[in-house]
């Protein structure tokens, strides 16, 4: 099964379709789209031959409108082995996203990688959150739980893949295809009920041994409170352990 792509292509801009549309606010998008957005801009800046991207961080100045966005991406700290690059992503009212990444040699050590968890073939469907809405970033992803749900309290692994492009025409990169994943571990790792309770991530930290391979990325993760949230993450592709991720959270009753 396939679907439309989250963006299509518009001269300077991005125009979301409603695939990108979150489970919280009809009009606003899932932060995993855009996200990858900025890896996309980041991935393009300035590329050299033997280096990757080692650590993305990107912080949610507020949410995201399904209006067109456009983007831009600049190397803040050249160098020959280690680069600083930087991403902004603007609606129509100003920035609404920014991301830092560290740019880094790729080298010839190796360490033994971690086994995989069990993979999607020993996964389930689970309900994602009743958003009213038929579609949205919940439609545009395939997901197998091996452990947790979108709706159970508590640590969760699940593997997820994109259904279709992140842009229209263009085939999704290893980086890519992480950061559209890498966002929900809040989401499905949640300690309080999302009905009484909200827990908003206000950044995504992704740390990166090596591009994943394939299109299957799994996400094994745990929510911690004391006064504010922390999500961790450990990335995963069929191989072995890919990298981490963390977000800081919000967390609040709601009203």
């Amino acid at each position: 099964m396939t679907a439309d792509a989250f963006y299509r292509q518009q001269g300077e801009q991005l125009v979301p379709s409603e695939l990108t549309r979150g489970p919280w606010d009809p009009g606003a998008q899932h932060a995993g789209p855009p996200s990858a957005l900025l890896a996309r801009a980041l991935e393009r800046c300035e590329p050299r031959a033997g280096m990757r991207i080692g650590r993305i961080t990107v912080e949610v100045l507020g949410p995201v409108p399904l209006a067109p966005l456009s983007v831009e991406a600049r190397v803040v700290r050249p160098g020959r082995s280690v680069e600083l690059l930087e991403a902004s992503l603007a609606a129509p009212d100003g920035v609404v996203m920014r991301a830092s990444a560290w740019r880094v040699a790729v080298g010839d050590v190796r360490s033994d990688s971690d086994p995989p968890p069990p993979g999607p073939e020993q996964g389930r469907d689970r309900d994602f959150f009743p958003t009213g809405q038929e579609v949205g970033y919940h439609t545009a992803m395939e997901y197998k739980f091996v452990r947790g749900g979108f709706l159970e309290l508590g640590p969760a692994l699940v593997w997820m893949r994109m259904l279709g492009p992140l842009v229209e025409g263009e085939q999704p990169t290893p980086l890519e295809r992480l950061m559209v994943v890498a966002d929900v571990g809040n989401g499905v790792s949640a300690v309080l009920d999302w009905r009484e309770y909200l827990f908003i991530n206000t950044d995504l930290t992704v740390h990166l041994l090596r591009p994943p391979e394939g299109e299957w990325i799994g996400v094994d993760a745990v929510t911690h409170l004391d006064g504010t949230g922390l999500a961790q993450s450990t990335l995963w592709d069929e191989r072995g352990r890919i990298g981490a991720g963390a977000q800081t959270l919000l967390v609040r009753a709601r009203a």
